[in-house]
C-alpha cells in the first residue's frame, strides 16, 4: 500500500508539471521593406517629380505620351500614371477623377481622401486612401489649375486581399505621397 502511495505521488508530481497548451495568438506578418531611396524622375513630359529608386518607370502602351507606369516587381504592384493638358476642360477632369474613388465603394471598407496644396510648386489635388478588398488602394490627382492635370492609381497584380497586401500598400502609399510633394510642372 505504502508503495502504491509513492507511486501515485510521483505520478502527481510528473502530471501536475505539465505545461497548459494554449492558441497561439493572431498575428500579422512582420514584413520588412527597405528604406525609400528617392531620385529625380528624368522624362521627356511636361512633369518631373521624385520615385522611389525601388519602382521602375514603364511608358504606357499606346500612343498617349507622358502616360506612365510605377512598376514595383518586388511588392507585385504598379502606379499608373496619367497626364492630359487642361483645355477648358478642367471641371470635366476634376469630377471624373473624384469618381474614380468612388467606383470602389462596393467592396472598400473605407475611403478617406485628403486634401493637397502645394502653392510653392503650384499643385493641388486629392489623395484617397482606399481600405478593403477594393481593386485599387490608392488614387490620386494633381493639377496646376491651369494648364497640367495628372492622376494615379495603385493596383497589385493579384486578387486583392487587403490583409495581405496592406503592407506592401502602405509603403507604396508614402512613396505616392512623396511623388505628389515633389511634382513640378516643366
Amino acid at each position: 500500500m505504502k508503495r502504491i502511495s509513492i507511486i501515485l505521488l510521483i505520478l502527481s508530481v510528473f502530471i501536475s508539471c505539465k505545461d497548459e497548451v494554449l492558441p497561439k495568438p493572431k498575428a500579422f506578418l512582420s514584413l520588412e521593406f527597405p528604406a525609400a531611396n528617392y531620385v529625380e524622375t528624368n522624362l521627356d513630359c511636361p512633369y518631373s517629380f521624385e520615385i522611389n529608386s525601388m519602382a521602375s518607370i514603364v511608358r504606357s502602351k499606346g500612343s498617349v505620351p507622358c502616360w506612365i507606369n510605377l512598376n514595383y516587381p518586388k511588392l507585385n504592384a504598379s502606379v499608373f500614371i496619367t497626364y492630359q493638358e487642361v483645355h477648358n476642360n478642367l471641371d470635366s477632369l476634376l469630377m471624373d477623377s473624384q469618381k474614380l474613388p468612388l467606383q470602389h465603394t462596393i467592396k472598400a471598407d473605407f475611403i478617406e481622401g485628403d486634401v493637397y496644396v502645394n502653392p510653392e510648386h503650384k499643385t493641388y489635388g486629392m489623395f484617397y486612401e482606399i481600405d478593403g478588398d477594393a481593386a485599387s488602394q490608392a488614387q490620386f490627382y494633381v493639377t496646376d489649375s491651369v494648364k497640367h492635370f495628372m492622376t494615379g492609381s495603385l493596383y497589385f497584380n493579384q486578387k486583392p486581399n487587403f490583409d495581405s497586401i496592406m503592407p506592401a500598400a502602405s509603403y507604396i502609399k508614402s512613396d505616392i505621397k512623396r511623388l505628389m510633394e515633389s511634382l513640378k510642372w516643366n
